[in-house]
């Protein structure tokens, strides 16, 4: 089985009148501004994306064909992936994505009127440390482990639309491992971290970050990285800037959800073990 095809073969699967599927991973409010004739919407951006899946295509021997915004993005090869581990036994990726079928003059239709998008309001944010998580990863060239870090809590200040200042304080005391299955060798591997070879939580129970402002990043695609956002990290009393790109997602009852993924290198933070 091809893991893509064709807007014309798509056409012409379509008027041989085939049983066939086709899913809109984009978000709903993209999915009411346009989307091909006949999709059905599965948000793949959503935690609840096969559940959706389950509802619109019960029967997982029917073909599927799914499509996002450009092709360009990785978000209808995951979305295909997690079809294929559920069970979907046919599940296809239309090259060039909406953007192609459009150029390709193939028919669309509306939902009706676009959907209003939460606005980023101005004001004081505070985090919610109890629904925050922040992962780690650390690795060499021979091994890796992974965990958590605890958030104390912070702000987000927003002024104009944008990001103008804001605090998150992480607590170094409670990191923990998650990937050792053995509680001794996972036991110890966090008391090294806790220890002066590593993070010393002992004279420096907190890392801080100070957010000094973002920066739209222009046409980025829906699901990755919209903003860089600036600010200095501190690990042990160094203090260095970074730089770090983020999704930044306004929600519909005037919150703000935001994840980010980056790395870094701890000896510029004087955590020079190894």
């Amino acid at each position: 089985m091809n893991a893509t095809i064709s807007c014309a073969e798509l056409q012409l699967l379509l008027d041989a009148g085939g049983p066939l599927l086709i899913i809109d991973i984009l978000p709903p409010e993209e999915y009411a501004a346009t989307h091909l004739s006949g999709a059905l919407n599965a948000c793949v951006y959503e935690v609840v994306f096969l559940d959706r899946m389950a509802e619109l295509a019960p029967d997982r021997s029917l073909p599927l064909v799914l499509y996002d915004a450009t092709g360009r993005t990785r978000a209808a090869v995951i979305a295909r992936d997690k079809l294929l581990a559920a069970g979907y036994r046919e599940v296809r990726i239309l090259e060039g994505g909406l953007a192609g079928w459009c150029s390709a003059g193939y028919p669309l239709e509306q939902a009706g009127e676009p959907l209003p998008e939460p606005q980023l309001l101005d004001g004081t944010y505070l985090i919610d440390a109890h629904a925050s998580v922040l992962e780690w990863t650390g690795r060499n060239i021979n091994n890796r482990h992974y965990g958590r870090v605890p958030l104390q809590g912070g702000e987000l200040v927003i002024a104009g639309g944008g990001l103008r200042q804001g605090s998150v304080t992480l607590d170094m005391t409670g990191i923990t491992d998650l990937d050792l299955k053995n509680e001794g060798y996972r036991q110890m591997l966090v008391n090294h971290l806790k220890s002066e070879d590593f993070f010393d939580v002992a004279r420096y129970p907190v890392a801080t970050i100070a957010l000094k402002g973002w920066e739209p990043i222009p046409e980025a695609s829906p699901g990755t990285p919209d903003h860089l956002v600036r600010g200095e990290l501190t690990i042990k009393g160094v203090t260095r800037p970074l730089t770090v790109p983020a999704t930044v997602m306004p929600q519909e009852d005037g919150s703000i959800k935001a994840q980010a993924l980056f790395a870094f290198d701890r000896t510029d933070w004087n955590i020079t073990y190894g």
